[in-house]
């Protein structure tokens, strides 16, 4: 099963209204995932009124999709920190995440909710000698930032290692259970939460804000963009590398490892990160990796496949159960970007998060609602949004925008003859030029023709087929869009544009 993460799996549904006329509120939520609900949790706190809306249900978009780890360090690990900055901001950074942490589990203890939280310590390994170096560079820039790292016996890890260590007082849990439990708390008088409303334009006028809907309009004072990366064009957005990443869960016979978060270096520095999810007398062990820029993989299926290979070879694997990809965005300095849009703005936005994005996405609810309250927090400068860092994010930017410009200059190959519908066997996806036109062509599973433009509504990129999640992904900006082209995710506002036959003539139309 593809798509369906193990969280959709083992979470609760949702029933809250879709939006239905003009509304107002102090501030304007777009994305209810892990940082829309942490912000309007703040916000609701410091008195303000807040509205948050999702396009589709709370919690499944980006939250549904990741590890569901909770830990301090980082994605990239600290020792990629160390090489840009100071030990002191690298501790600044750990205890921001520590304090984002805190905030996932205190709300977890002050409200009873059901998401599977467990303690258990991380666990940085190298599969074999060429990695060992990595683990021994981490392990001192770790014990240099203050945390207690230690180095771990070879023979207490679930696979055959040359090097380990581990950080203790980390944790787990379901996401996405999480994340539906809290919007349930929130949901009031002070916090109205509206499902399925798609924002389709974003207005910052003198005195407020406008956000338009598919359901409405929402006046605001301020409007706090949730939605992974910002929606329309910013400058941000080059400073950003789009990323697809996979997991698997599989069903096995032998004993899986102890609790824990088990990241490992193995070829040419390849990372996995492995856990076991416990639920409902069921376990599962989980493996993700093979990260790739977003709409630029040959064959997104080779990389759930290499997680199957890679499961197998480690593990006794009887079934995979569960295949679903996630995404992130990679920042050009290895820090987030929260706060303004830029100076003087009443816009804010909350992005790069890398697979950090838990953690930071309840680090970015305090941050935000200080902004907008004007009240001081010690981590603002860090993780601005308007900061320039020209030098730690110079190579970086570099080759993210290097690798932009060839997606636009690339003149993807389309299908001269329009007989090549016929040949789009159900499942597949392909790129068919006709009258001039670069057209999204698929066949779903039950044979039915789904015809878009090709066109990206963002910045006008090709798109390409995602045949691992039956997408269409664009390799530029990383807008994803579903089978009929509404948007998935990604800066995109609009879906991709609908397609209409006019005699022997195609003719493309822009659909809200």
């Amino acid at each position: 099963m593809y798509t369906k993460s193990i969280w959709n799996i083992f979470s609760t549904t949702t029933d809250f209204p879709q939006l239905q006329g003009d509304v107002e509120a102090d501030v304007a939520i777009i994305g209810g995932g892990i940082t829309g609900l942490s912000t309007a949790q703040e916000l609701i706190k410091q008195g303000k009124k807040v509205i948050v809306i999702d396009e589709r249900k709370i919690g499944g978009g980006t939250s549904s999709h990741s590890t569901g780890n909770l830990y301090v360090t980082i994605d990239q690990i600290l020792s990629s920190l160390a090489s840009k900055y100071d030990t002191k901001t690298v501790k600044q950074v750990i205890a921001a995440r520590k304090a984002g942490f805190a905030a996932i589990e205190n709300n977890i203890k002050n409200h009873n909710i059901d998401c599977g939280f467990t303690t258990c310590s991380w666990y940085l390994f190298a599969g074999d000698e060429a990695n060992r170096d990595k683990i021994e560079k981490e392990l001192m820039v770790a014990k240099e930032a203050g945390l207690d790292a230690e180095v771990v016996m070879p023979s207490y890890m679930p696979v055959t290692v040359s090097r380990a260590m581990k950080i203790t007082g980390q944790a787990q849990f379901n996401p996405m259970r999480y994340v539906q439990a809290l919007a349930q708390v929130l949901s009031g008088e002070n916090c109205r939460v509206y499902e399925n409303t798609r924002a389709t334009k974003i207005e910052e006028q003198d005195d407020h804000c406008m956000v338009h809907t598919t359901g409405g309009n929402i006046k605001a004072k301020h409007v706090v963009e949730a939605t992974h990366t910002p929606k329309g064009i910013m400058m941000v957005q080059t400073l950003l590398g789009p990323y697809r990443e996979y997991g698997i869960a599989c069903k096995v016979g032998s004993d899986l490892p102890h609790d824990g978060i088990y990241w490992g270096y193995y070829d040419q520095g390849e990372k996995y990160s492995i856990r076991k999810y416990q639920r409902d007398g069921d376990t599962f062990l989980l493996v993700v990796g093979k990260p790739h820029k977003v709409g630029q993989a040959k064959r997104n299926v080779s990389h759930t496949e290499a997680l199957e290979e890679f499961a197998r070879k480690h593990f006794d694997v009887q079934e995979v159960v569960y295949r679903w990809g996630g995404q992130h965005y990679r920042p050009a300095d290895l820090l987030p970007y929260i706060g303004r849009k830029n100076e003087g703005s009443n816009i804010f936005i909350a992005t790069g998060y890398s697979t950090d994005g838990l953690v930071y996405g309840a680090l970015a609810g305090k941050l935000i609602a200080d902004e907008i309250n004007e009240l001081p927090n010690e981590w603002h400068e860090l993780f601005s949004s308007t900061r320039n860092q020209p030098l730690k994010a110079a190579k970086k930017f570099i080759s993210e925008n290097v690798n932009v410009a060839k997606q636009f200059l690339k003149n993807i190959p389309g299908v001269a003859d329009s007989k090549a519908f016929d040949a789009i066997r159900p499942g597949e996806g392909k790129i068919i030029e006709k009258d001039g036109h670069k057209l999204a062509v698929c066949r779903s599973e039950d044979n039915q023709l789904h015809v878009r433009s090709a066109i990206c509504p963002h910045m006008m990129c090709v798109v390409n087929w995602n045949d691992v999640e039956k997408s269409w992904d664009c390799p530029c900006h990383g807008s994803r869009f579903d089978i009929d082209g509404g948007v998935l995710e990604g800066p995109a506002l609009h879906p991709l544009h609908e397609i209409v036959f006019t005699g022997k003539k195609v003719k493309s139309h822009h659909v809200d």
